[in-house]
């Protein structure tokens, strides 16, 4: 399984752990077990696949590496990808005696994300990332995708996320992702977002299903959500706003994190990332039944407080108690709009995916949760307007 692990940025993530750029009935003679730990597909040494741009480019790269005996002697391999792209890793042979062949990997942008986000802000991103040395360095571009450096280090797996250690080094890192500069405006794009994707929904669902889902009453929750959770006393930062067990990658000699896949980041408050990355925890995406969560496995207070402190003490100051016990409960009330978030998201995707993933099952829990939560998390009142107020 060595291989398996030296793979790079949406290649095993699991936001896409059960997505991957080819229907199955597509995928002839695959090992289901490659498919299910997420790694290479199957070798294909021609390079029909690729774009004449990213050949050319390549082509290019290679020549200009000493160790690489024949420029053309490459070989092509699908790696099971993100939803949204197509993802392959490019080797070239080195001199003999070297084992280890130079890596690349080439990045085919995907049709029919803009309900999700806008592929020119994520490019934006990623070249900034990239000039911050975060992340994978960025090679080359064509028209319709990119050639990225192979980091080799090991994707994280479920359990990962609950080591103490590494919960540490990803408290720390998350951290250091908050407080990047990035160019551009700083408005927080979560509560647009989620009025944008619920817009999206209502207009993929039949009357029934949305319905079912109480789709007419969610702008009303959004808004009162954001009322509650704006504020000026709110930290904001640049948040990557997935940080599930599959975008994040460490290597096991440095112990060096490293975050991956920026589609959906942005500018938010830091609480809602740190509350995201919490109910990831209830997630198995390669589990026999990806789309189930369970909600058992959502932290403890003191593994949520062993976080917050370990986030907060990046900073170069020690928190205060006042400082650990506000941020938690923000983080805590910040879970809502998570599940408001990939509820309305799998319902979208239910209706413009192909993949064989229970995307409305998968919607349907994280909708529930945010109701069976919500009373917990938040007392109420009604207004004279019959409109709920939250507390």
């Amino acid at each position: 399984m060595a291989e398996n692990v030296l793979a790079y940025n949406g290649c095993l993530s699991c936001r896409a752990g059960p997505h991957f750029p080819f229907k199955k009935d597509q995928i002839p003679s695959i090992d289901l077990l490659a498919l299910r730990f997420g790694i290479v597909m199957g070798v294909n040494n021609s390079e029909g696949r690729l774009p004449g741009e990213a050949k050319k480019i390549l082509h290019s790269l290679a020549s200009k590496w000493s160790d690489i005996v024949d420029s053309n002697d490459l070989q092509v391999t699908p790696l099971k990808g993100a939803m949204t792209n197509e993802v392959y890793q490019i080797k070239w042979p080195k001199a003999e005696g070297d084992h280890n062949p130079r890596k690349v990997l080439v990045r085919i942008y995907g049709e029919g994300v803009d309900c999700f986000f806008d592929r020119n802000d994520e490019i934006r991103t990623f070249e900034c990332m990239s000039k911050h040395g975060q992340g994978p360095r960025l090679l080359g571009r064509f028209q319709n995708g990119r050639i990225e450096e192979f980091i080799h280090a090991r994707t994280l797996s479920a359990p990962d996320l609950r080591d103490p250690e590494i919960s540490a080094l990803i408290a720390a890192k998350m951290w250091e992702f908050h407080d990047l500069q990035m160019p551009g405006p700083k408005n927080v794009i979560l509560w647009n977002r989620l009025r944008n994707w619920l817009v999206e929904a209502k207009r993929v669902c039949s009357p029934e299903e949305a319905s079912a889902l109480k789709l007419d009453s969610l702008e009303a929750e959004i808004s009162i959500l954001e009322e509650a959770l704006s504020g000026e006393s709110r930290r904001v930062g640049f948040c990557h706003n997935d940080l599930q067990y599959g975008n994040i990658m460490m290597d096991e000699t440095t112990r060096l994190v490293t975050i991956i896949d920026y589609e959906y980041s942005g500018y938010s408050p830091i609480a809602y990332d740190i509350a995201n990355h919490f109910c990831e925890m209830s997630a198995d995406y390669h589990s026999e039944t990806p789309h189930i969560l369970d909600f058992n496995k959502y932290p403890a207070l003191e593994e949520r407080k062993r976080f917050v402190i370990r986030y907060l003490s990046s900073s170069g100051k020690q928190p205060s108690d006042v400082d650990v016990e506000e941020l938690l409960e923000e983080v805590e009330k910040f879970t809502l709009a998570s599940h408001l978030a990939w509820g309305l998201w799998g319902i979208i995707s239910e209706h413009v995916n192909e993949i064989d993933f229970d995307y409305m099952e998968y919607a349907r829990q994280r909708l529930d949760q945010y109701w069976l939560k919500k009373p917990i998390l938040f007392s109420s009142s009604i207004d004279s307007n019959g409109v709920s107020i939250v507390r």
